[in-house]
């Protein structure tokens, strides 16, 4: 069974940055993605990017492109999320999560984990 431990989320102002980070665990295939998604109370879950660790081929949801840069520790098996030039908008639950047939391109996860705060507001 997978494993997640997120952190990083809190409260940040516009303009201002943020990492989340997701070490996953109990999970070993060769070829797969992880990312996260986010979603904001009333509205309908949002994918944010992904990494594919096969390739490290990154896709990113338009909403976030070039504010938003995903990257890996490939030895501790843990994905982060340099969130930057951060808007209101961007406020939701973040959730990292596994496409276990991730190749590159939009993700389709099928696992994620309990999700953490992200609060963009003056």
């Amino acid at each position: 069974q997978v494993q997640f431990v997120e952190s990083g989320g809190g409260l940040v102002q516009p303009g201002g940055s943020l990492r989340l980070s997701c070490a996953a665990s109990g999970f070993t295939p060769d070829y797969y993605a992880m990312g996260w998604f986010r979603q904001a109370p009333g509205k309908e879950r949002e994918g944010v990017g992904c990494i594919a660790v096969g390739n490290d081929m990154t896709h990113y949801e338009n909403s976030v492109k070039g504010r938003f840069t995903i990257s890996r520790d490939k030895a501790k098996n843990t994905v982060y999320l340099q969130m930057n030039s951060l808007k209101p908008e961007d406020t939701a639950v973040y959730y990292c999560a596994i496409d276990t047939f991730g190749v590159g391109g939009p993700c389709e996860y099928d696992t994620w984990g309990q999700g953490t705060q992200v609060t963009v507001s003056p």
